[in-house]
């Protein structure tokens, strides 16, 4: 004997009702309003403090602030123009003077995670300073 849509199957439990058109609707509208979140750039900005690490030439001006979301690669591109420092010239980077952090991750997590004294300290480098 088959049961009805919707009514308690032998275990007790509720059977799948049947999908209708609305939910689909619904399910678009939350996904878009989710892309709409996620492309917003994140107004937050970061204050970032360069540090010369070596024979790296000082910068004149060390503190600058940076867009949260922006990934460290952009960290790395702004530090060379800075420099004046073409794609090809050695750059070395770190956080803190204890890691080199990878170019896809965020300034905001890189911020979060080793701040010290409401800066992101960004050390730099014309030779492999540390392994």
């Amino acid at each position: 004997m088959a049961q009805a849509s919707g009514s308690p199957d032998d275990s007790g439990r509720q059977a799948a009702l049947p999908w209708t058109p609305g939910d689909a609707t619904e399910t678009a509208t939350e996904a878009l309003q989710a892309l709409d979140t996620y492309k917003k750039k994140d107004p937050f900005k970061v204050v970032v403090r360069f540090k010369a690490v070596g024979n790296a030439p000082i910068m004149r001006q060390n503190f600058y602030k940076i867009t949260a979301s922006n990934r460290f690669q952009a960290v790395i591109q702004f530090l060379r123009k800075e420099l004046g420092w073409k794609s090809g010239d050695p750059l070395f980077t770190y956080i803190n003077l204890a890691f080199s952090p990878a170019p896809d991750d965020t300034v905001s997590n890189l911020y979060k995670s080793f701040a010290t004294e409401g800066h992101l300290i960004v050390n730099y480098s014309t030779t492999a300073a540390w392994g």
